[in-house]
């Protein structure tokens, strides 16, 4: 069997350019004891890849050079040798980006494409959603009556924290960026306030929607998204801290004078807790949970969700390059075969 695959040429500096890939063709091993033949039918893009790409110290180890792009894949199995799968089941894994794939059955989990379109397996069903649903309830607690803000809201971990927010009785205030996506977030996504920080206002805006202050920030943007947020915290405040999509390509230091003292007294005056967290840490105890109240959640009409579906894998590359500056609208998913 073989693939096609898009491994990492060089690294890239700046936003990711099409010469730091390469697309190649190779054969592939036959599967060994414990091990399936897979063909990706479902390939996810996230923006923690960027950071793979990095050889800086990190939670993950870096993409080698040559090495296949990591990503979690929604596959068909080819043939197996594990009796855990057969030919024909549908798993979620980490194939990466190629078309076909061998892995370990082990870390494979089979599928019920009765239960829920597959390919929310890689969103709302999968590791977008279980960080929105682990970070926010675990570290953010919002109560009722609170008030939740959570940037690029109309993306899968956003969307989600902000319907659970309103589950457990908060106040979701979305920031996205662009009219499309703020309407999104008032029309598909039922949030109670929709900002769009490219608004020239943005910040009188923000003030107006949280008169009460804020009680959790879902962090996944940073830069000016989180300098309108920071003045509005209210004292004992709770920042779950996912991401920093903001700043993925930037290549030096912020320009003007340093703000750390001003940050670090603001949270030891407001009692601030800012937690960063990888949502693995959650998995062993939370899955369960998640994969069944999310499930719920969704056949109730009470969580929904959006795919922006990629058709063909040549476009992997330029579909995430988008999603590095939010062309997305929802999951990015790339629709690899049928």
């Amino acid at each position: 069997m073989k693939s096609t695959r898009i491994v990492l040429a060089s690294r890239p500096v700046g936003m990711p350019e099409p010469e730091n890939f390469r697309t190649e063709t190779v054969e592939l091993p036959e599967p060994d004891t414990g091990q399936a033949l897979l063909e990706t039918l479902y390939l996810s893009l996230d923006p923690y890849m960027r950071g793979r790409m990095s050889d800086a110290p990190s939670y993950a180890p870096p993409v080698q050079l040559g090495q296949t792009m990591v990503g979690a894949t929604v596959s068909r199995v080819l043939e197996s040798r594990d009796p855990a799968l057969r030919s024909g089941d549908i798993a979620l894994g980490y194939g990466g980006w190629q078309t076909h794939s061998v892995e370990q059955v082990r870390y494979l989990r089979r599928l019920d494409p009765a239960a829920a379109p597959v390919s929310t397996a890689l969103g709302v069903l999968g590791m977008p959603g279980f960080t929105a649903y682990s970070g926010l309830l675990t570290i953010g607690r919002p109560q009722p009556g609170e008030t939740v803000v959570v940037a690029a809201a109309t993306g899968p971990v956003g969307s989600a924290v902000g319907q659970i927010a309103q589950i457990h009785g908060a106040r979701a205030v979305g920031i996205a960026g662009g009219p499309q996506k703020v309407a999104l977030l008032r029309e598909r996504f039922g949030f109670d306030a929709a900002l769009d920080h490219r608004a020239p206002d943005f910040a009188e805006q923000l003030a107006a929607a949280v008169p009460d202050g804020i009680d959790v920030y879902f962090e996944n943007v940073g830069g000016a998204v989180f300098d309108a947020v920071f003045p509005r915290l209210n004292s004992f405040a709770r920042i779950p801290l996912c991401g920093l999509i903001a700043d993925y390509n930037a290549t030096g230091l912020p320009e003007g004078p340093d703000r750390l003292p001003m940050l670090m007294s603001a949270v030891l005056r407001k009692s601030l807790t800012i937690r960063g967290f990888i949502q693995t840490e959650f998995a062993g105890e939370q899955m369960p949970a998640f994969l069944e109240q999310m499930s719920q959640w969704i056949a109730r009409d009470r969580v929904h969700y959006l795919e922006d579906m990629v058709e063909g894998f040549d476009g992997t590359i330029e579909a995430f390059r988008g999603l590095l500056v939010g062309k997305n609208l929802g999951k990015l998913v790339v629709h690899v075969a049928d």
